[in-house]
């Protein structure tokens, strides 16, 4: 019975649902308007301007470039549907074109002065200008707008923009409708006698796509707002003002930001007696015997092909910037910067081209080249570098391996840059580190990939099956940990239970790589399974581990939401650890207790009970530690560094790893990790081994992690021999790890302005990079150095431009600096206890921010205005904790 009542109910309301509709419909055509509507035999005449205005973010009218397009519009009824009095055929006519320059103080700055609009336009463009076109409207919609096929598609697009201000409905509601920005959500607010029109810009969808760069800390925002009010006058538009403004930030520094502003104007000056309504059955009858050469073209916006006359070929413009790109410049701003422009050349060149200057550059710019061409990510950039390079060649490493880091830094992979890096693994490779690479960085690309939601596309598929199921097949130790840093890179969650078995390894490699890569994960994944492995880790449940496995065990711990009882059994091991490691996990206690990182609240509640904390837990000696703190803090970003120390307990550094973190709009992104590793060199020092660590072999090398991106390990030596040999010929010159130009932002679009005008935005990070590291041992000074050399500028580029074939207008907004970061550890081993002092230093570095404005013709005439403003930042040393300043004032008094 209550199932019969509820249908009745539904049917009931279905049929006052469809009355109401049907009485909507019938009110619409014969009562109230859901338009406005033409008189018949009457002309509308109307003034109509558009100007679009281009500057930086907070830069006034007057410091802005653009354009003002002025003209008189001719509108009148051609036709309306008999049985419907909202459905209507409008012919729309220009006159009296007239293109000027936005402000009127320009002065000797207008590049417009001394020009005419038919000049300007050309014949072809003149006459297109004045052909009457054609909209369709149905209850206040456009149905269809009609113009010429062979029409500039410029003309179109102006054309489009202007019909689009004759689009609007009466009442005030949501609607999906098409008009020249695309297919976008509009909100009408009606008001005695004025509709307000709210474009929701970012619901709008184009043909036209461009790409960013995934990483919220290294990438680029919009903000974007479309308002047009209209002013009604007997149910018809007497005005209608609209603006738009998109403003473009780089989202590390917002004030390197570029704002367009976009304005329309359609004011009616008059009404006079104008053509009779046509007779036919349809309106595209009636358009097809007005003209059969006009064409239903569709109101949305089409692609304009900008033209270049005067752009310079890319050999030409690579011959301009090669001297910039050279190795002795990559410190200076002026490297990045020309390797961003070299991009934009090349993203428009064709493979033979990029193969001319790939075999014209010189040995020593070669390697720049090589970034900037895999950098392009086109089709024709990874053609040419792949003809061009032969990696059964073990001659060519070096810029293999720029390639190979290039794909892996890239803004926007796609699937076919995978596969290109699948069948070079799969053929013969002449250099063991390069296959490494390859496997390496295949992982890297698998998650950006992921990323972009092709984690089901066919060639990530199988790489997925690859480095998920190697590791179990084969038992080779180099090939185990060359797919276990792949799977660290890929951030697969699949890859989690190999990395909890791989953490319980014999191998301590195997179990440091696995150890570190469960800390990139997000916390929700790392489940109660993992966490009981590590624990089993760091306790020694099951097996001794080496002090570096059990710090890193240790790491996940405190930053994967440890329980209470975590917690209380970690800082009850303080006390019954090695000498070092208990002034580690000590030191790395106070650090998240002083830094209030995630892990220090349920820290302190276990500190409340003093069997847990207690002067001798807390009172443990030592040279290992653990430090934290702020390289920057802004609105914009904020920057962390954190220094973890490890010794053995015979004085040598054991595990020296430096991170910089990265933090924006909610998103962390791991800048830099530079990891140096140490063991079995106690035999130097006649010292003993700590427990577990007594068989290890000799052995220095270094990790690094660059922009979330695993790279490969470098080793210093391996072996007794190899230390020996390397410690008599060593120079004190530190190893390189990571060098050349990395593409850190890269954003691309197409802002389709209402006005028919299109905006292309470009806006690119290149970072140039020097990063080195060595490990220096005087057994006749009983002396030990680390040192991580850090070196690089760091250039960002904004670009926005409106080219309309007849004039060109645009904004850049940029920003450039140039620093050093030093990380140097010095150890004393000719006393006990050994003295230990680490030192961070940065230099005093400059920042330039710069905003140029420039406005060009065909004809070559070009203004530029450029503006800057430049400052220091004084160099500092970064502060570590007190014991490390009194430990220094000791080491730099005994050296004297």
């Amino acid at each position: 019975m209550n199932l019969a009542v509820e249908r009745g109910h539904t049917m009931l309301a279905l049929a006052v649902l469809m009355l109401c509709a049907a009485t909507s419909v019938s009110v619409s055509a014969k009562g109230v308007a859901a338009g406005p509507r033409l008189n018949n035999n009457q002309l509308y005449k109307f003034s109509y301007t558009t100007e679009v205005l281009l500057n930086k973010a907070r830069g006034s009218k007057e410091g802005s470039t653009g354009s003002r397009i002025s003209c008189e519009v001719d509108v009148n009824l051609v036709w309306r549907d008999p049985n419907n009095d909202d459905e209507q055929l409008v012919q729309l006519a220009i006159s009296n074109l007239r293109i000027e320059h936005p402000s009127q103080s320009a002065g000797k700055n207008n590049i417009l002065e001394g020009t005419t609009t038919e000049g300007l336009l050309g014949k072809t463009n003149s006459a297109a200008v004045t052909k009457p076109f054609f909209l369709h409207l149905r209850n206040g919609k456009t149905k269809a707008f009609y113009s010429y096929w062979k029409e500039p598609a410029i003309i179109k697009n102006l054309k489009r923009g202007l019909a689009s201000l004759l689009q609007v409905q009466l009442h005030t509601g949501k609607v999906i409708e098409n008009d020249v920005s695309g297919r976008c959500l509009i909100e009408y607010k009606a008001v005695k006698g004025q509709i307000t029109r709210t474009k929701r810009l970012e619901t709008c969808r184009t043909a036209e796509t461009g790409f960013t760069t995934h990483s919220k800390v290294l990438g680029v925002s919009r903000k974007s707002s479309s308002v047009t009010v209209f002013k009604l006058d007997d149910g018809f538009i007497h005005s209608a003002v609209a603006e738009e403004t998109h403003w473009v930030s780089v989202n590390a520094r917002r004030s390197t930001a570029a704002k367009v502003l976009s304005r329309q104007t359609l004011t009616l000056i008059g009404t006079e007696a104008g053509p009779l309504e046509a007779a036919g059955k349809d309106a595209a009858g009636v358009v097809k015997s007005t003209d059969d050469k006009l064409a239903a073209v569709g109101i949305v916006a089409e692609k304009v092909k900008p033209k270049c006359k005067s752009c310079p070929s890319l050999f030409e413009h690579w011959q301009a910037e090669q001297k910039r790109l050279e190795p002795t410049g990559l410190a200076k701003a002026a490297a990045p910067r020309s390797f961003l422009a070299l991009i934009q050349s090349i993203r428009k060149a064709s493979k033979e081209e990029i193969l001319k200057v790939l075999k014209s550059a010189s040995k020593t710019s070669l390697p720049q080249v090589v970034d900037a061409v895999t950098s392009s990510q086109t089709v024709a950039s990874l053609d040419a570098m792949l003809q061009f390079l032969n990696f059964t060649d073990a001659k060519g490493f070096v810029l293999q391996e720029r390639f190979l880091y290039a794909c892996g830094f890239a803004s926007h992979p796609n699937e076919r840059m995978l596969q290109v890096l699948l069948d070079i693994s799969k053929g013969k490779i002449g250099s063991t580190d390069i296959k490494e690479s390859v496997v390496i960085i295949m992982g890297a690309l698998v998650h950006k990939l992921c990323q972009k939601g092709q984690c089901n596309v066919p060639t990530v598929v199988e790489v997925k099956k690859m480095i998920l199921e190697v590791p179990y097949s084969t038992e080779d130790d180099s090939e185990v940990q060359m797919y276990l840093l792949a799977l660290k890179n890929s951030l697969l969650p699949e890859a989690i239970p190999i990395f909890t078995k791989y953490a319980e390894s014999k191998l301590g490699a195997y179990s440091t790589i696995a150890l570190t890569a469960l800390q990139r994960y997000d916390v929700g994944l790392i489940t109660s399974e993992v966490k009981e492995a590590v624990n089993r880790v760091y306790h020694q449940n099951l097996r001794i581990y080496e002090k570096n496995v059990r710090a890193a065990a240790a790491d996940v711990i405190l930053s994967s939401n440890p329980s209470y009882m975590e917690t209380k059994n970690l800082l009850l091991s303080i006390g019954h650890l090695p000498r070092e490691m208990n002034k580690y996990m000590l030191s790395k206690i106070q650090d998240i207790l002083r830094f209030n990182m995630p892990a220090s609240k349920i820290l302190r509640q276990v500190m409340k009970d003093m069997i847990s904390q207690n002067y001798d837990r807390f009172s443990k000696v030592g040279s290992s530690s653990s430090f934290s703190g702020f390289m920057a803090q802004s609105s914009d970003v904020t920057s962390t560094y954190s220094l973890d120390i490890l010794y053995s307990g015979s004085g040598i550094l054991r595990r020296s790893n430096m991170n910089i973190f990265g933090a924006s709009k909610g998103a962390v992104l791991h800048g830099l990790q530079v990891a140096i590793e140490a063991q079995g060199l106690e035999s130097l020092i006649a010292a003993t081994p700590d427990e577990g660590e007594e068989d290890l072999e000799s052995f220095a090398g270094m990790s690094a992690l660059l922009f979330d991106i695993q790279l490969r390990p470098v080793t210093f030596f391996k072996g007794y021999s190899d230390l020996m040999s390397k410690m008599f010929s060593m120079s004190g010159e530190p190893m390189n790890v990571v060098k050349g130009l990395i593409l850190l932002s890269d954003h691309s679009e197409v802002i389709q302005l209402q006005s028919g005008l299109k905006a292309s935005a470009e806006f690119q990070g290149g970072l140039a990079i020097d990063i080195s590291g060595g490990m220096e041992i005087s057994l006749w000074y009983r002396e030990s150095k680390t040192s991580v050399n850090n070196r690089g500028a760091l250039v960002f580029t904004g670009n926005i431009t409106v080219d309309m074939d007849f004039l060109k207008t645009g904004v850049e907004v940029s920003f450039e600096t140039e620093a050093s970061l030093d990380f140097i550890t010095t150890v004393q081993f000719s006393e006990y206890p050994f003295l230990v002092c680490m030192q961070m230093d940065k230099t005093t570095f400059p920042v330039s921010d710069f905003v140029t404005t420039y406005e060009g013709l065909p004809s070559g005439k070009n203004i530029v205005s450029r503006k800057s403003n430049k400052f220091l930042i004084p160099g500092s040393e970064f502060p570590l904790h007190q014991e490390n300043s009194d430990m220094c004032k000791k080491v730099f008094d005994s050296s004297w």
